[in-house]
């Protein structure tokens, strides 16, 4: 490789990390304003209701149509794995440790992130490209306050929720799958749950839903308002809100388990 070309591609190295530095600085404030504006919820609280509305209530179908499948899959392929030493009896527990601690939040969070997510960056991003949001600044009003924040706490509050029901839903599935497809009696499936279920199994579940709400609202809203060049940008920003997010739900996942499991151990 000649030396020019060389120092080309070290330049370029350079200026790609002064500007992933760059943006991940302005993430961090854009991510700060947001949270410091949350007292100022009662006076967008019609724009809260709506996004809870739709991150919440109109996420129900995919989140139960994710948990049940997988909930039954689960329920199936493990039963068929365990039958072969004998232990069927132990399927609840094996797959009430699958759903509640994992599955149930991952596919939650997964789904959102596409959804909810993808809902947030396509249309900052429209309001972007069309000065809306230069519009809210020219009257006075915090974009940050507007439209950020309201959807921040509502997927803060509704996140919860849709964890319980899809736990709810991927446990029910699979006792259901249980009892008709391996022959066990629902009586020895739930009693192999309840006795051993430990603090630390809902703890992990539940602290999931906060955590994925902050980085699924918070970097799909951020890409929304870096949309630049027309609609093709609106998505490209959507697109890469959606990646970023589902990667770090997945990153999230690892590593929520592993430090609340270590400190609850």
């Amino acid at each position: 490789m000649s030396m020019p070309l060389m120092r080309t591609y070290g330049e370029q190295t350079i200026l790609r990390m002064k500007a992933f530095l760059l943006t991940m600085q302005e993430f961090f404030l854009f991510a700060l304003r947001s949270f410091v504006t949350i007292p100022q919820l009662k006076r967008y609280w019609r724009d809260f209701l709506d996004q809870a509305l739709i991150c919440g209530v109109e996420s129900i179908p995919i989140v139960l149509v994710s948990s049940i499948s997988i909930g039954g899959l689960m329920s199936m392929e493990v039963g068929n794995l365990l039958e072969e030493f004998g232990a069927k009896t132990m399927l609840g527990r094996s797959t009430s440790n699958a759903v509640l601690r994992e599955l149930g939040p991952l596919l939650m969070g997964l789904m959102l992130a596409a959804r909810y997510g993808s809902r947030n960056g396509a249309e900052l991003g429209a309001m972007q490209i069309s000065e809306q949001i230069d519009a809210l600044r020219a009257f006075g009003t915090d974009p940050i306050a507007k439209l950020v924040m309201p959807r921040l706490t509502a997927a803060l509050v509704m996140f919860i929720p849709l964890v319980a029901l899809s736990d709810f839903a991927g446990l029910q599935t699979a006792a259901l799958v249980a009892q008709y497809y391996h022959k066990i009696d629902p009586g020895i499936f739930w009693n192999s749950i309840y006795p051993r279920l430990a603090p630390k199994d809902f703890v992990v579940s539940f602290l999931k839903a906060p955590v994925f709400a902050i980085l699924i609202t918070l970097v799909s809203s951020f890409n929304g308002f870096s949309a630049r060049g027309g609609t093709a940008g609106v998505g490209r920003s959507t697109i890469k809100g959606i990646v970023v997010s589902s990667g770090l739900v997945l990153v999230a996942n690892f590593y929520v388990s592993k430090i609340i499991l270590d400190i609850m151990h």
